[in-house]
């Protein structure tokens, strides 16, 4: 991973919020796809956006997108794209979906954006820098455990009946817990506004890119065994701006 990489994700970013920015809060048709997740025009057109860029730019590279799959996924360096994480958010208009661009080397992220084009809010974090948001750095604030710790969830309902059993074991020891929020929540790890973030069933478009920016930002990730996150992870995520909630979580999980 390279200063060029890095100026090429802002123009990933860039691209991608040109395409979605003229369709929020407007008349867009919404087709259901087969895992019943939705889906909008934007969410296409940005990753054709991105994708056409990375060709371009980067023929050898691979490339995984939540809506057009993957390209030379074998490749040691592979892009990972999920143009709009929070799509219902999206065509609910709230302003907190996000588009997600990573990096990976060897199937460990080495670089993650989380761009907001509305806000005009974009997180960028990179192996061996801080994380920055908007050019500033951000820091995970500390917390001395889950007893003082802000939860946060996309929606319980997301869980299998395992999860969400220890999801439950959370919830009831945690200080509070907020619902919604998707991607947004890891950037607000990222930037001392929650304490923890607990998840099942990703994808690696979903995850790859919050990876860097957590941990750049002095926080960790890993799945609920305590293992670091990399392609092929089972997608059960942990975030924790500190470590000693990351612990007390791993404990009860």
């Amino acid at each position: 991973m390279t200063s060029d990489d890095i100026a090429l994700a802002h123009r990933l970013a860039d691209a991608a919020g040109a395409v979605i920015a003229p369709y929020f809060r407007a008349d867009a048709t919404v087709e259901t796809k087969s895992d019943a997740s939705p889906v909008t025009a934007a969410d296409r057109a940005a990753e054709a956006a991105m994708r056409a860029i990375v060709e371009r730019e980067r023929p050898d590279d691979g490339i995984v997108g939540e809506e057009y799959g993957p390209l030379r996924a074998t490749s040691r360096r592979l892009w990972v794209f999920d143009p709009i994480d929070g799509t219902r958010a999206f065509i609910a208009g709230r302003p907190t979906f996000a588009t997600l661009i990573a990096l990976l080397e060897d199937g460990v992220p080495v670089l993650g954006v989380i761009d907001q084009c509305i806000a005009r809010d974009r997180w960028v974090g990179a192996v061996g820098q801080p994380t920055t948001l908007n050019g500033s750095i951000v820091r995970a604030r500390t917390c001395d455990g889950l007893a003082q710790a802000y939860l946060a969830t996309t929606s319980p309902y997301l869980f299998d009946a395992a999860g969400a059993a220890s999801f439950q074991r959370l919830r009831s020891a945690a200080r509070d817990v907020l619902y919604g929020g998707d991607c947004h929540n890891y950037a607000l790890v990222a930037t001392g506004c929650l304490d923890l973030v607990v998840e099942s069933g990703l994808k690696l478009y979903d995850w790859a890119a919050l990876v860097p920016v957590v941990s750049g930002a002095g926080g960790i990730m890993c799945d609920w065994a305590g293992a670091p996150l990399r392609h092929g992870s089972d997608g059960r995520v942990v975030a924790a701006g500190d470590a000693r909630v990351a612990a007390d979580v791993l404990a009860r999980l």
